[in-house]
């Protein structure tokens, strides 16, 4: 059975799925990192894309525990689909959302972190 999921199948789900990098603003990667990440989000606008630093949103980031940086977390309504930390190229993040795996039930912080992004998406979103 393939686990990964088509560009076909996300367009057919209610599912807006957000990737989001947990940073820090003080972390040379993440700050080198940012154009890269704005660039594959021009270049998939079925995602949403997001950029969150951990310290500014302490409230939302602190569960996630983050230790390597740049940390991804690709989720949405239906659960969590990537949650690690990934190589800050822009190559190996374009070719980790074209093999998402199916949606795994979302932990608590996930939930609370999509709430808060659709919530006030202005504050997080990366614009296409």
């Amino acid at each position: 059975m393939n686990d990964s999921v088509s560009p076909a199948t996300l367009d057919a789900a209610d599912d807006t799925l957000w990737v989001v990098c947990l940073c820090a603003e003080w972390c040379g990667s993440c700050r080198e990192y940012r154009p890269l990440f704005e660039q594959v989000a021009r270049s998939h606008p079925r995602f949403r894309f997001a950029w969150v630093d951990i310290e500014d949103h302490a409230e939302l980031a602190d569960d996630f525990d983050v230790e390597t940086f740049p940390t991804l977390l690709v989720a949405g309504e239906s659960g969590t689909r990537f949650l690690g930390p990934l190589l800050p190229h822009a190559e190996t993040l374009a070719r980790m959302l074209g093999a998402l795996q199916q949606a795994q039930a979302p932990a608590p912080e996930v939930r609370t972190l999509i709430a808060a992004l659709a919530r006030d998406p202005g504050s997080f979103e990366i614009t296409h």
